[in-house]
């Protein structure tokens, strides 16, 4: 009886719990390849989870009502609070897309990762006479890698077959791991200003990689993802201390035009998959 009353007395809250249940599910059963069938472009389980997301983004938006003091804005507060995780949970680079979809946001990386580039290559002449052979060195690939990322990444949204992503999945393993061995290398720069100015360089180039290993995962099979893994010998884990997150999340944020706090959960959610996978 007491959680009918609960329900009587409270539907905005229980409406809320039924659609984040909803989101979650969802979120889960995208992950694990099940779709219930196709719609329009998408998946039946991602249209759900996206109509239940809207909905709940309406609820949490609710005013509450000035009448009913400051438990009522607790509520509305907690309920808000719910709802930004629930939206979190289909994260656009992470699952329950369709691989048109992935390809096309792929494709879309390539002009940041251009840029973050370019950047790299003009960084050497800011720093200090004995630092800037050791970080020519280390990135000495990175045009060469991300001209072929780039390349593979329109030749798979132009094509997605089997075959042009294996190619594609091997690019962006090459490539993840030059920048995670650059970012090692960075620690051998003992010149502050130096530093700061290498790793700043560098975590440009690696969160455009990150996000698109991230899409390539999304749409590989287990067996390609553990090859993938067992290539990448430099492992997420050892170059953590030298990622700066503050520049990846602002990255991610401009990028999909989306609030801080959900490229935060995104970025984070992103390390952790990736991380999982053995990369």
């Amino acid at each position: 009886m007491n959680s009918i009353s609960n329900t009587w007395n409270h539907p905005k809250t229980s409406a809320a719990g039924v659609l984040i249940a909803v989101v979650t599910i969802g979120s889960v059963l995208s992950q694990q390849g099940i779709t219930l069938g196709t719609a329009g472009s998408g998946t039946v389980v991602t249209l759900i989870s996206g109509l239940a997301s809207a909905l709940l983004g309406l609820l949490a938006r609710d005013p509450a009502n000035p009448a009913s003091g400051a438990n009522s804005s607790n509520s509305t507060a907690k309920l808000g609070a719910w709802a930004l995780i629930a939206l979190l949970l289909p994260l656009p680079f992470v699952s329950g897309c369709s691989e048109k979809s992935v390809a096309q946001d792929i494709v879309n990386w390539t002009p940041a990762l251009e840029s973050a580039v370019a950047t790299v290559d003009s960084t050497a002449a800011l720093l200090a006479p004995a630092d800037a052979p050791i970080f020519a060195a280390a990135t000495a690939g990175f045009d060469a890698a991300a001209t072929l990322l780039t390349a593979q990444a329109k030749a798979y949204l132009a094509n997605p077959s089997a075959s042009v992503l294996a190619q594609l999945q091997a690019a962006v393993v090459t490539f993840q791991q030059q920048v995670n061995a650059s970012l090692l290398s960075a620690a051998e720069i003992t010149n502050p200003a130096s530093q700061k100015s290498v790793l700043n360089a560098i975590n440009a180039v690696g969160t455009v990689v990150l996000a698109m290993l991230a899409l390539v995962q999304s749409v590989s099979s287990k067996v390609a993802v553990a090859r993938m893994a067992s290539e990448s010998t430099i492992k997420l884990a050892a170059v953590r201390p030298y990622m700066d997150e503050s520049k990846a999340v602002a990255m991610v944020a401009s990028h999909y035009g989306e609030p801080v706090e959900w490229a935060r959960a995104q970025e984070r959610q992103v390390e952790l998959n990736v991380a999982q996978a053995g990369f």
